[in-house]
């Protein structure tokens, strides 16, 4: 006799500009100074980087 598959939770995050909550697997994940933000998509990311975001733009860190 099988047994049914259990389901499966799916952990979700929420887009730092639109706040779509979105699959982890599905996002898009920046790096930024201390944290991590999420995005659901291209869209989102590029406006997060014109709104401020330095994901892609390291600069020096305090104390370097």
């Amino acid at each position: 006799m099988a047994t049914p598959d259990k389901p499966v939770d799916v952990v979700r995050v929420s887009c730092e500009v639109c706040l779509k909550e979105v699959p982890i697997a599905e996002a898009k994940i920046a790096e930024a100074a201390d944290y991590f933000a999420y995005f659901c998509g291209l869209e989102c990311y590029e406006k997060w980087k014109t709104q401020g975001g330095k994901a892609d733009q390291p600069g020096p860190r305090p104390g370097s």
